[in-house]
């Protein structure tokens, strides 16, 4: 039977999943942990109680989908300009696999990000991004060929 762990206990244990999600989400390490900040205070506000462990995960994945949704819908965000639109590329030949997949659009690092990093299945994706399962195996096969693309190139 699993015990519902205090919320320290949480934290640490999915604190870097979540981060990493929300920074495959967003592209900024500044945005990412405001969205960990937000995912675990809705959290603490919230209190919920989950069966097992693996709820517990999938809750705080698809709060943090949700909160960096929101926070690319933000004034904030709307008016500004990433900064590395304004910076050189650097060659392609320096890139590293997580490079490589910080280059892809964020809706392809999501779901990159959640089958190969975090193991879920394609129909747990979709449901955590609210998108059917044939747009996640689409995207899943266009960042495959852009990442073997990118990578080949090496």
């Amino acid at each position: 039977m699993w015990q519902q762990p205090s919320v320290e206990q949480v934290f640490l244990q999915y604190r870097q999943t979540v981060y990493r999600l929300a920074l495959a989400r967003l592209g900024n390490s500044a945005a990412a942990e405001d969205a960990v900040q937000e995912v675990f205070l809705r959290y603490v506000r919230k209190a919920p109680v989950f069966r097992e462990a693996e709820h517990c995960k999938a809750w705080l994945l698809r709060v943090t989908v949700n909160c960096c949704r929101s926070a690319r819908t933000t004034a904030w965000a709307r008016h500004t300009v990433p900064l590395e639109d304004t910076l050189t590329a650097p060659p392609i030949e320096s890139l590293g696999v997580f490079d490589a997949v910080q280059t892809l659009p964020p809706a392809q690092r999501v779901v990159i990000h959640l089958f190969y990093y975090e193991g879920y299945s394609v129909r747990e994706i979709a449901q955590m991004t609210s998108a059917t399962e044939a747009t996640v195996k689409t995207r899943l096969h266009r960042a495959r060929t852009a990442l073997r693309n990118l990578l080949d190139t090496e």
